[in-house]
């Protein structure tokens, strides 16, 4: 433990008695912080802690990610007053972030220098802004890609435009060709109604035929007996 003190301004009182000055004594504490567990990294702990030392009035701290044999660890060192430090701590035992599992929160005294707080905000905006230019890079070249792809799908597009244009002129002409089929149906339909009247009429006049030509063949035929009858008879045949 490091012990400090802050020395107010003396109380004194006009006149030639002079009271003897009374002095207020702080203590101060700097604190190293060791948490560790299966998951203590990437869910925002350093954050977190930081925004604890804050709300306890601690202007010196700063804490690390590191790995141990025990697994992962977050590293915490602040420095301040006493009661301040020990709220955090009891801040840090009993509190963590979502997502977090911590196996185990320990604490020790330290001699070091601790960053101030200031700094070190700035210091973890430098390491986010680090992780984050591999990922911006990465987006910079999908987006190159797509700009790629969207050419090459607009490109389709004109492409299957030109195709429907032509799929519709060929739905015109089969619509034209159609049109035609049904006037050649219909024309072929009169012709049928033509060629069934004129066979009616060729059927009736065959069968006015037959009647004409049996009376006629049956008074030829029988004339042709009556000759043959009498020639029989001329012969004296029988």
């Amino acid at each position: 433990m490091d012990w400090r003190f802050i020395l107010p301004n003396s109380i004194g009182i006009r006149g030639n008695s002079q009271i003897g000055r009374r002095t207020h004594i702080t203590a101060r504490m700097k604190l190293k912080i060791q948490i560790s567990g299966p998951k203590v990294h990437d869910v925002g702990y350093r954050y977190f802690l930081m925004s604890l030392a804050m709300a306890n009035r601690i202007r010196m701290f700063e804490a690390h990610n590191t790995e141990s044999t025990v697994g992962e660890e977050v590293l915490v060192y602040v420095d301040g007053l006493e009661d301040a430090v020990k709220g955090f701590l009891d801040l840090v035992r009993s509190k963590r972030p979502a997502r977090s599992v911590v196996s185990g929160v320990f604490s020790d005294g330290f001699e070091g220098e601790v960053m101030k707080i200031g700094e070190y905000a700035q210091f973890c905006s430098t390491v986010q802004l680090n992780k984050a230019i591999p990922l911006l890079l990465d987006i910079r070249d999908d987006m190159k890609e797509i700009k790629v792809d969207i050419k090459e799908v607009k490109v389709d597009l004109k492409e299957i435009k030109t195709d429907i244009k032509e799929i519709k002129i060929d739905i015109t002409e089969i619509k034209t060709d159609l049109k035609e089929i049904k006037t050649d149906i219909n024309e072929l339909g009169g012709d049928i109604s033509a060629v069934q009247k004129n066979t009616k009429a060729t059927l009736n006049q065959i069968k006015g035929m037959r009647e004409d030509i049996q009376p006629g063949y049956g008074m030829t035929f029988r004339q042709m007996q009556s000759d043959v009858q009498a020639i029989k008879e001329r012969l004296g045949m029988q």
